[in-house]
């Protein structure tokens, strides 16, 4: 399946009209703000209209402009967004909000690529690229009337399908990087986020989508400005599993690399960290016993071994050492001096 990316990647050259689809707050119009920056009309106007939040008896004043004393208070006259937009790229978000009405007027700009002012009957040419967005199941609306049949052919020419952002959690810290840099430009300053706050973070489920959590990251900035946010700080609707705090996190991350490298080996500069030679067995015991063991002592046990052992082959080194064990230099210090071990 093709990403988004790849997809506005093909269309963006060409004048092809687009249907972008998908959730509120999903990242519709960055997806359409993309498509214009690479297109050959990026140094021309990006204009955007919420069709949805503009009144039905307005919004064709707003497209298409009005001239003086077409109707009380147009007091002058007045260009729309299709003029605004002319060589550009004008952007219909919400269009499925669109009244029945309207869609036959700009049904009819799509396929005479012309307009008219209200209050005239002179026909304006335009050259403009439509990109328009929708939350909305426009088939479904074609069935019941309320959208459109040859209106919806005529959009759906390229659909994309902005997938919500539960979809694709994995994206929330470069989501976040992105946000972040905007509000120190607007000079805010951000907390950091702790382990236990990105794990909450990527485990929500996100009905705001995208501008949810830009929304957050704001929050956060106002409220937690310059200090640590774990996963406790965040908004209750946030916290959405009893996470354990940081310091079990990283204690059951290095935990599970452990083991990880106990079981099938880790692989550091073409040799098999877990094929060195135990002092007391060549690998480590991984039958576990029928009268049990205590785990915890096990491991620290083990990783103490390993960290030995990995100061041994490196000569006392620390730098080299925290390489073998795929580790910060600072962290394995902090092991040292928890297990009490010196180099």
């Amino acid at each position: 399946m093709q990403t988004v990316d790849q997809l506005v990647n093909q269309v963006a050259g060409f004048d092809t009209l687009v249907l972008i689809r998908g959730e509120s707050g999903s990242g519709k119009e960055v997806v359409a703000r993309k498509i214009h920056q690479a297109s050959n009309r990026s140094s021309r106007p990006f204009v955007p209209v919420n069709c949805g939040a503009i009144p039905a008896d307005l919004l064709e004043s707003e497209l298409f402009g009005h001239e003086k004393g077409a109707f009380t208070g147009a007091i002058a006259t007045r260009k729309g967004r299709f003029e605004m937009a002319e060589g550009g790229t004008l952007f219909l978000d919400e269009i499925g909000d669109m009244s029945l009405p309207m869609q036959v007027k700009l049904l009819r700009v799509l396929q005479e690529r012309t307009f008219e002012r209200v209050g005239s009957n002179e026909p304006r040419k335009c050259d403009v690229r439509i990109l328009a967005a929708t939350h909305r199941n426009l088939e479904t609306m074609v069935e019941d009337g309320s959208f459109r049949q040859d209106l919806f052919f005529r959009l759906d020419v390229f659909p994309i399908e902005v997938p919500p952002l539960r979809d694709h959690v994995e994206d929330v810290p470069l989501l976040m990087g992105k946000f972040i840099a905007k509000l120190h430009s607007r000079g805010m300053k951000s907390p950091k986020y702790s382990k236990s706050a990105m794990r909450a973070l990527q485990i929500y489920a996100w009905p705001g989508n995208v501008r949810e959590l830009e929304n957050l990251m704001e929050r956060m900035a106002i409220t937690h400005s310059g200090q640590t946010v774990t996963a406790q700080d965040l908004p209750r609707q946030y916290r959405v599993l009893d996470l354990v705090d940081d310091d079990e996190l990283d204690e059951r991350e290095d935990q599970d690399a452990l083991m990880d490298a106990l079981t099938i080996g880790r692989v550091v500069n073409g040799e098999a960290f877990a094929g060195l030679d135990h002092p007391e067995k060549s690998e480590p015991e991984r039958i576990l016993p029928e009268a049990g063991i205590d785990l915890k002592d096990h491991i620290q046990n083990l990783e103490k071994w390993y960290i030995e052992e990995a100061l041994r082959r490196e000569e006392g080194v620390i730098t080299r050492a925290a390489q073998l064990l795929g580790l910060q230099r600072t962290t394995l210090a902090e092991k040292m001096k928890k297990l009490g071990i010196s180099s």
